[in-house]
């Protein structure tokens, strides 16, 4: 089982990014893909998750309105387009296989991080 996370750097306030996980087939036999964020001091919290079963979409709600998950399965992918983006969205973003919510802990494969910086 494999994830890697990649489309991270640096932007400024109001921008946009996309993130994206690449994941071999067997995340398939999962209930969710989720992308995480962690800043240094603080716990990694779950940002966006989808559903592998329907495609329904969770946000936390510092993001939503801003946010996009979204999976291409034909690739393998799973994508999280960044907008308007904030300061305090500056992380290194995760993406992990397990679910069915969006809590760190119901997550058992992690892919690297990508680093996400939000400065003018």
């Amino acid at each position: 089982v494999q994830l890697q996370a990649s489309g991270g750097g640096l932007v400024q306030p109001g921008g946009s990014l996309r993130l994206s996980c690449a994941h071999s087939r067997f995340i398939l036999d999962y209930y969710a893909i989720g992308w995480f964020r962690q800043t240094p001091g603080k716990e990694r919290e779950g940002v966006a998750c989808i559903s592998s079963s329907d495609g329904s979409a969770y946000y936390v709600d510092s993001v939503k309105g801003r946010f996009t998950i979204s999976r291409d399965d034909a690739k393998n992918t799973v994508y999280l387009q960044m907008n308007s983006l904030k300061p305090a969205d500056t992380a290194v973003y995760y993406c992990a296989r397990g679910g069915p919510g969006c809590s760190p802990h119901e997550y058992d494969y992690w892919g690297q991080g990508t680093q996400v910086t939000v400065s003018s």
